[in-house]
């Protein structure tokens, strides 16, 4: 019983990467409608979000449990890069591909190697429990679907989507301070960065739709820069 107790977290992980995956294998239909009036994208970012409550839940039954194991950090980061790192990556690339970008396309792979990156240094860092150094890889995922969902049906210029890409990238790895959302009181004062977070991603998401995730984002970097100067 131990033995299956122990592994029902990596069990949960595993689910996380197998939606990854299954992420990156939907990505390559595109627009085609695959199941359910989704297409390709679509299902990828379905995925996506699957393999993130599935991070959610590995880390909460590995504590309730008390079956936190080294073994299960480590596949807990290999897959995060798949789900959170390369998934989105091979969504960016097949859509730019999609708009005849046979070379910039490859551009998108970039947020796969800096994710690796960020993984890299988030596990030997001891410093980063209660705040991240760099844009969390989760966050990179959250981003590029909602710059996906409005580049399926806003082209722009493909210099402009390497920048996005390149900033995304540096983000991940720079030195900026970036609070986590997980609440340890009620206070306001003390949480008014993550309650602004939470509301402005409701008003955005209910007033653009998934593209106010990207927005989402852009205002999560902005308000830890606030934050953290102070």
């Amino acid at each position: 019983m131990n033995a299956i107790k122990n592994n029902i977290p990596n069990a949960i992980t595993s689910l996380n990467l197998l939606c990854g995956a299954m992420a990156i294998v939907m990505s390559f239909s595109g627009k085609q409608e695959i199941a359910w009036g989704l297409n390709g994208f679509e299902m990828a970012y379905a995925l996506i979000a699957l393999a993130a409550v599935a991070d959610f839940f590995d880390g909460f039954s590995a504590r309730l449990l008390h079956a936190v194991s080294n073994i299960g950090a480590e596949l807990d980061s290999l897959s995060d890069l798949v789900s959170f790192g390369l998934a989105p990556a091979m969504v960016l690339l097949n859509m730019m591909r999609g708009y005849d970008e046979p070379w910039w396309c490859y551009v998108a792979l970039l947020l796969g190697v800096f994710g690796a990156v960020r993984l890299a240094r988030f596990n030997v860092d001891t410093n980063q429990t209660t705040t991240f150094t760099g844009l969390p890889i989760p966050a990179n995922a959250i981003f590029w679907i909602g710059f996906t969902a409005w580049y399926a049906e806003h082209q722009m210029p493909v210099w402009a989507v390497a920048i996005a890409v390149v900033a995304l990238s540096y983000l991940m790895v720079c030195p900026l301070r970036m609070f986590s959302l997980k609440l340890h009181s009620m206070s306001v004062k003390e949480n008014w960065a993550q309650y602004l977070l939470i509301l402005s991603t409701v008003a955005l998401v209910a007033t653009l739709g998934l593209p106010g995730l990207a927005v989402m984002i852009a205002l999560y970097v902005i308000i830890s820069i606030v934050k953290h100067e102070k």
